[in-house]
């Protein structure tokens, strides 16, 4: 147990959360069973260590962080350990990686059951469906999905300044003043711009290729993520791979599923599978028009954020491509996004038209009805916003 603190305290006093997440705040930490999702790459290890450096001293031994990566838990249950750390005056027990441990949610049932007085923190792939495949907990843990870096929280990385995040309405109603504070203080378009090319990913902090190492990632999550989680076996990696490929550099637009099954050489029903697949591993994004949803084939299919362009290849894409797939991904935290009457506009919550284009908001929405959100500038209308304004959602 020692080295696991050693590890912990070491893990802990090195974590440098470059910004504060939205999510931190979000979380009711005052449940028992806490189940943080997320895809490869968003920082999931740091949010674990930045709650636990923000709640505890490096050397309090009430809260230990451990990755299930560690070998020493394939002799091992997360429930004989969670009972050894209990027993030693253990309360708080952050688990990465979870899902590399075989059992792992009746495990963590029985941590539940036999552990009162201890909370439990993990935190896995996006791929887990906590609930509805996972019976045991269904009625006992919270889940959250930490997303990554929205535009407001690269732009104040890059620039050190402290912008807040706010609500759909609030930015709306608000929309000049709001604007006018910001561009005050510095212009967003540069920043927008390589926000789109490598701003989701915490990945851009670090100094080797950004695209080598996103592509690295992307494969772990077919690899990894979705043959395990999901069960699947080995041979059928190089179908969902191509799948995904084939889907990509399609470009946003709707599937040809029967073309899509004799391409990969499956049936119909499989490829829909395979995309539902893709889309919970957050590699794509599947649009429906308002009332329906999966199993129907969607409307439009595009990448979950426009940073997965940059590790594709040949792959065309434009502009407009890159700002609808910023629209979706962005709204998609808190909102539900579906497609509207025009290819470019997008029906949010069921009631609000937003159209994503420079200049078409004049054009077809003269009631007022539509919001255009335009990417070319900084100005705001009675009916047209800056793209970028929406990256202060969260």
């Amino acid at each position: 147990m020692d080295d696991f603190y050693r590890t912990h305290r070491y893990l802990v006093e090195h974590c440098n959360a470059p910004v504060r997440r939205v999510l931190m705040d979000e979380v009711d930490w005052s449940a028992r069973m806490i189940g943080i999702k997320g895809t490869r790459c968003v920082g999931k290890t740091t949010f674990l260590l930045q709650y636990a450096k923000e709640r505890f001293s490096s050397d309090d031994r009430r809260c230990l962080y451990v990755n299930m990566n560690n070998f020493y838990f394939q002799g091992r249950g997360i429930a004989d350990f969670a009972g050894e750390f209990y027993k030693q005056g253990g309360r708080v027990l952050l688990i990465d990686q979870v899902f590399k441990q075989f059992d792992w949610s009746r495990e963590l049932r029985r941590c539940y059951d036999l552990y009162p007085k201890l909370k439990i923190v993990f935190a896995g792939s996006s791929v887990m469906r906590l609930k509805k495949e996972n019976p045991e907990l269904c009625d006992i843990v919270k889940s959250y999905n930490l997303r990554g870096f929205s535009f407001r929280e690269y732009l104040n990385l890059r620039t050190g300044l402290r912008f807040r995040w706010m609500p759909l309405d609030v930015l709306l109603a608000n929309r000049k003043q709001i604007v006018r504070d910001i561009t005050e203080r510095i212009d967003p378009q540069p920043y927008f711009a390589e926000y789109i090319e490598h701003g989701f990913y915490p990945l851009f902090r670090e100094h080797d290729d950004f695209a080598d190492n996103l592509l690295k990632s992307m494969n772990m999550m077919t690899e990894v993520d979705i043959l395990l989680i999901k069960q699947i076996e080995l041979k059928y990696l190089t179908k969902i791979k191509k799948l995904f490929y084939l889907l990509a550099v399609a470009g946003s637009k709707a599937p040809n599923i029967s073309s899509l099954a004799k391409e990969i050489e499956t049936s119909r029903a499989t490829v829909m599978n395979y995309i539902k697949y893709l889309a919970d591993a957050r590699l794509i994004n599947m649009i429906y028009p308002v009332g329906q949803r999966f199993p129907k084939k969607p409307s439009k299919i595009m990448l979950h954020n426009p940073n997965l362009y940059q590790a594709i290849y040949p792959i065309t894409y434009d502009v407009q491509t890159q700002m609808e797939t910023f629209f979706v991904n962005t709204m998609w935290k808190d909102h539900k996004v579906n497609q509207s009457s025009r290819d470019i506009n997008y029906t949010i919550d069921g009631t609000m038209t937003f159209s994503v284009g420079n200049g078409v908001g004049q054009r077809q929405a003269k009631d007022g009805k539509v919001v255009c959100c335009q990417y070319a500038d900084n100005s705001v209308g009675s009916n047209h916003i800056p793209l970028w304004l929406l990256g202060f959602l969260y």
